[in-house]
């Protein structure tokens, strides 16, 4: 049985999705026998989250709709992993988190326009997460090591 699979991306760069790409390029008959991407915004059109064995998730949280949508997927996984480093502990996009008042207070309306949270914060704030994986972004051959390990 194929295991069910989702990638999703949050505030972020998605240098994980072209890293997960890439190693789709290289591995895809190998993993195309073993697990099914049930949702994954590069490949695939349909948005809607489906049950899933494992979700990858990158990016820090930024918005109340992301957090919304992270519950959703947490919801409907059995396993959550973190992608990247923006995913496990919010940096790079958390820097505005650090800044002194003065560019706080100017860059409010940016933030109200965008409809940000007042902090960006990483993954485990909002749900459980059952694994991490570093980097920005993550190694290949640490990802394949990673998913190999779940396929089994």
């Amino acid at each position: 049985m194929k295991l069910k699979v989702g990638v999703f991306s949050f505030t972020c760069c998605e240098g994980c999705v072209v890293s997960f790409i890439e190693i789709l390029n290289k591995k895809y008959f190998d993993y195309e026998k073993k697990m099914k991407i049930e949702n994954f915004r590069a490949l695939k059109s349909d948005k809607k989250i489906v049950n899933l064995d494992i979700a990858f998730v990158e990016g820090a949280i930024s918005t109340e709709s992301e957090i919304k949508k992270l519950k959703e997927i947490r919801k409907k996984s059995k396993k959550l992993v973190a992608l990247g480093s923006g995913a496990v502990n919010g940096y790079p996009s958390n820097h505005r988190n650090n800044f002194d008042s003065a560019k706080k207070k100017a860059i409010q309306p940016l933030i109200k326009k965008f409809n940000q949270i007042n902090e960006i914060s990483p993954l485990n704030k909002f749900v459980k997460v059952d694994d991490n994986i570093l980097g920005c972004p993550v190694d290949e051959k640490i990802l394949i090591k990673k998913i190999d390990g779940y396929l089994k």
